[in-house]
């Protein structure tokens, strides 16, 4: 190969890679422009194994769409000073992404609603009522139950509302149900919960937590260009969990096909084998270990002189605005009772003397009435998270039932 060759290829790559930053460079001004915006909102956390990112702020549209700012504590809430004023009565919200409520904007959360609602309560004697949201995607009762001790605390709540998703909440504290091993559990040893925080020595949070991995973080969140392909990534893995985890619709529609209920329900996933009693062990221990950290919870709080308040929230089968639909899907899954998961913990907080609220039947008559759909949007209405409408009615319920005095 001539010399002049040889220049002339160089010269070729290197205007290829020139012509390539320009178009990166144009591609990063024109995002910013039209203010696209789609940054890491989670950061790795030594305690928790994942954390919101103080101060992080951009759009989060994979599910509804809304404007979403963390706050300098790493909360997705308003700033709150940790001194509590002496007329003001708190609560703090301890939940995964319910309470965490990306998908609308912050004003039409559960927990924002539930604050608006219940200013002016009789039951508080005047005081204004501040409620903080301490939810975060993902979380098991494990994590909460860190959160409550490294992060709650520090604001004197004189209530403690846990928000549990009854779907996916008991799969997520068993690591045989969760198939991660990024993130702390409690584990079951002579009748003790113990401690496993065994993920710190893992390769990938190693990794997570090293220079490269931070400087990797910083990259996603100042390039547009680096999130736009990030965004795309993802926005494909959630179609595809989407169209999983919207499989108890697909079956209420196929109501008449002949199929096994075993070969249903192993179809349908493994968090909707919540609605039946466990068979197994693996389901056995993941429902003692949940029922053994909301009791400790329970008991953290009392020690603090709070009050402590487990909310069962909904998913969308639960209140699916069709009996025929929810009939259809528990016949497919071979289970009996909707509301299975929800009546064991209420039985819990009965054996351990906390008070419990089960939303999902009060939200099921809510939208059989009104024929609405209080999770999804767009083509994934019925499945998901709640939506507006959703979050609205749940957050009034929440506040009248307090208002009430549920909390004793």
């Amino acid at each position: 190969m001539s010399i002049q060759t040889k220049s002339s290829r160089r010269a070729r790559l290197l205007l290829l890679f020139i012509s390539i930053i320009i178009a990166i460079a144009f591609a990063e001004i024109f995002l910013r422009a039209i203010g696209y915006s789609y940054p890491n909102f989670y950061m790795p956390d030594h305690d928790r194994g994942v954390a919101l990112r103080p101060n992080m702020e951009g759009w989060y549209r994979k599910e509804g769409q809304a404007f979403i700012r963390i706050n300098s504590e790493g909360l997705r809430d308003r700033e709150h000073a940790k001194l509590k004023p002496a007329d003001t009565v708190r609560i703090a919200v301890i939940g995964d992404s319910y309470a965490e409520a990306f998908q609308v904007p912050m004003e039409n959360a559960f927990w924002y609603v539930m604050e608006q609602r219940l200013q002016g309560c009789a039951s508080f004697a005047g005081k204004r009522v501040e409620v903080i949201n301490f939810g975060v995607s993902g979380y098991g009762t494990a994590q909460e139950l860190i959160t409550l001790r490294q992060k709650v605390w520090a604001y004197s709540p004189d209530i403690v509302l846990l928000a549990v998703t009854t779907y996916n909440d008991i799969t997520d504290n068993v690591r045989a149900l969760k198939n991660t091993d990024q993130i702390p559990y409690f584990i079951l040893r002579d009748g003790q919960l113990v401690l496993d925080d065994s993920f710190r020595n893992t390769k990938k949070f190693r990794m997570r937590t090293s220079m490269p991995g931070r400087l990797g973080n910083w990259f996603l969140n100042n390039s547009r260009v680096i999130q736009l392909i990030d965004h795309s990534i993802l926005a494909l893995k959630y179609y595809v969990t989407s169209k999983k985890s919207g499989a108890a619709q697909g079956f209420i529609a196929q109501a008449q096909n002949e199929q096994p209920a075993s070969q249903a329900s192993e179809e349908m996933g493994i968090d909707n084998l919540i609605y039946r009693e466990p068979r197994d062990e693996v389901w056995n221990n993941a429902w003692r270990v949940t029922e053994g950290l909301i009791a400790e919870m329970n008991r953290e709080v009392k020690a603090r002189n709070a009050k402590f308040l487990v909310v069962t929230l909904s998913s969308g089968i639960q209140v699916f605005p069709e009996a025929s639909g929810r009939e259809a899907f528990l016949q497919k899954l071979g289970a009996t009772d909707i509301f299975y998961p929800d009546n064991r913990i209420k039985a819990l907080g009965d054996r351990e003397g906390f008070a419990v609220l089960n939303l999902a039947p009060l939200l099921q008559t809510y939208a059989d009435e009104q024929k609405v759909y209080l999770h999804g949007f767009g083509e994934q209405l019925g499945s998901g998270h709640w939506n507006q409408e959703g979050h609205r009615v749940a957050g009034e319920i929440i506040a009248q039932k307090i208002c009430e005095g549920i909390a004793g």
